[in-house]
C-alpha cells in the first residue's frame, strides 16, 4: 500500500516519516512554506533515536499525482477546520481502473475531535477513525519532531462509525513496524471521546501556556468535569482514565529533543505558526454543541472556544493571557450562568 498523507504537519509528518523509515511508500501533501521546504530539502524528522532527512514526494493536491492507485491509503491529518477543503479536493480524484477516491479508497481520519470523520462519511464510502496519541511538533517549515519513546505514538484504529476489517489490520501491521502501537478496535469513537476530554485543555494551553500551576490544573479539572457532564447527558461512552493508563503504560515517554523544544500541543502550535485558525470549535465547541443539544450548560468550554478563536483571528501570541486572568474570566462566566 502507498500512504498519501493529507496534511504533513506534526501528526501527518510524524506518521508519514516513520512509515517511510520502515520501508513503506509515502507521499506528503502540504501547502505554502512547508510544501516549499519539503520539496527543496526533504522532511527533517527528529525522534529520540536521531534526526533524519527524508526525500519524499511532496504535492499540493491530487492533480500532481495523476490517477491514484487502487492500493492507496489516504490519511487525513489536517486540522478539522481544514477538513472540508481537503475532502473536496481529494474525494473526486480519479483512481486507476475507474471510480474516484471517495468511492474506492480507504480514508483514515487522524485528527483530534470527532467531527472530521462525520464530515468525511458524507462523501467517502470507506471512512476509518483514528484516536491519535502522538506527541509531535511542527512549528518550522520542513521540520517535524516526535518526542515519544520507545514508541512514537499509539493510534487506535476502527471503521467509522463502528467495526473493523482486513484493510485496517494491514494498516495496523504497517504502523506497528514503524514504531507505533495500533490497536484495531470496533468502538474507536469511545477512545476518541476520551481523548476529546483531554483535548479540552488545548485551548487553555494555547491562550495561557502549559498547565503547570495549581490554579491552571484546577481550572482544567472544572472544564473537564463540564465535558464529562455533557457526555453523560448525551449518553456517550468513553474509555476511562484507568483503561487508558493501563494500555499506554510506559510505552510512550517524552524525552527532550536537541533543537526541537516542545512548547505545546496542536492548538498552541497553530497560534505559534500564525495560521489564523484554531481547532477550538471542534474540541471545546463539540462540548458546547452537545451541551446545547442535551440541555447541559457548558460556559467554561464556551469561554475557551471564544478566547482561542479570538487569539487566532487577532494573531495574539500563544500563552500571553495570564492564568490568573483566565481563572477570573472563568469565574465570571460561571457566576453569570448560575443566575
Amino acid at each position: 500500500m502507498r500512504y498519501v498523507i493529507i496534511g504533513a504537519g506534526a501528526v501527518g509528518g510524524a506518521v508519514g516519516g516513520r512509515l517511510a523509515q520502515s520501508g513503506r511508500e509515502v507521499v506528503l501533501v502540504a501547502r505554502g512554506a512547508h510544501l516549499a521546504a519539503l520539496r527543496a530539502h526533504g522532511l527533517r524528522l527528529r525522534v529520540p533515536q536521531g534526526e533524519a532527512v527524508l526525500d519524499l514526494p511532496a504535492v499540493e493536491g491530487p492533480a500532481e499525482l495523476g490517477p491514484l492507485r487502487a492500493d492507496d491509503v489516504l490519511v487525513l491529518a489536517v486540522k478539522t477546520q481544514d477538513t472540508q477543503a481537503a475532502l473536496a479536493a481529494w474525494g473526486p480524484a480519479p483512481v486507476e481502473g475507474g471510480g474516484t477516491a471517495a468511492q474506492r479508497l480507504p480514508l483514515l481520519c487522524a485528527q483530534n475531535g470527532v467531527e472530521g470523520q462525520r464530515l468525511a462519511l458524507r462523501g467517502f464510502r470507506r471512512v476509518y477513525g483514528v484516536c491519535v496519541w502522538l506527541p509531535a511538533t511542527h512549528v518550522e517549515p520542513g521540520a517535524v519532531s516526535a518526542a515519544g519513546t520507545p514508541l512514537t505514538g499509539m493510534l487506535h484504529l476502527g471503521r467509522y462509525p463502528h467495526g473493523t476489517d482486513d484493510t485496517l489490520r494491514r494498516i495496523a501491521a504497517d504502523l506497528e513496524s514503524a514504531h507505533f502501537e495500533a490497536p484495531v478496535v470496533p468502538d474507536v469513537s469511545r477512545w476518541q471521546y476520551a481523548k476529546l476530554l483531554g483535548n479540552l485543555a488545548n485551548a487553555m494551553e494555547a491562550v495561557s501556556g502549559p498547565l503547570v500551576s495549581e490554579e491552571a490544573v484546577a481550572l482544567y479539572a472544572r472544564v473537564r468535569a463540564e465535558g464529562e457532564a455533557v457526555l453523560a447527558a448525551a449518553g456517550i461512552a468513553y474509555a476511562s482514565a484507568e483503561e487508558q493508563s493501563t494500555l499506554r503504560g510506559d510505552k510512550i515517554t517524552l524525552v527532550p529533543l536537541p533543537g526541537a523544544p516542545r512548547g505545546g500541543g496542536s492548538s498552541w502550535q497553530s497560534l505559534t505558526r500564525g495560521t489564523g485558525t484554531i481547532e477550538a470549535d471542534h474540541l471545546n465547541g463539540e462540548i458546547v454543541l452537545l451541551g446545547r443539544l442535551h440541555g447541559v450548560p457548558a460556559p467554561l468550554n464556551e469561554l475557551l472556544q471564544r478566547l482561542a478563536n479570538s487569539f487566532a483571528r487577532q494573531g495574539r501570541a500563544a500563552g500571553s493571557l495570564p492564568v490568573a486572568e483566565l481563572v477570573r474570566l472563568a469565574d465570571e462566566v460561571e457566576q453569570e450562568n448560575s443566575r
